[in-house]
């Protein structure tokens, strides 16, 4: 009997561990800084729809290298005021419940 409630307790350790990691790993991404042009803008509705460009190639030239398929994120009130369709942007991401919002954006 001691012996199983010992492999449980190993299992569990075990398990709890992988998902701190997991959530680790989530939360640095949500914090790391991307770079994108921004491909349309919606203030109605609050998204924001941006062209990820690689790593590395912030400096590329113009179509050198396309950083995947566009994607769509909400933005909090008030950050859209300055920005415009076309500019090239660093902007930081949380996710929440499936839906990415943009904590910070910057225009470069």
């Amino acid at each position: 009997m001691h012996e199983i409630r010992e492999i449980a307790m190993r299992f569990t350790q075990t398990l709890l561990a992988g998902a701190m990691l997991a959530m680790i790993g989530s939360a640095t991404w949500a914090q790391e800084a991307r770079t994108g042009t921004i491909t349309m803008l919606n203030r109605i509705s609050g998204t924001i729809t941006i062209q990820p460009v690689p790593s590395g190639t912030e400096n590329a030239t113009v179509g050198a290298n396309t950083g995947g398929a566009a994607e769509q994120f909400k933005v909090q009130a008030g950050m859209l005021t300055t920005l415009h369709a076309g500019d090239r942007v660093t902007f930081s991401v949380s996710e929440t419940g499936g839906t990415k919002t943009i904590t910070k954006i910057e225009k470069r």
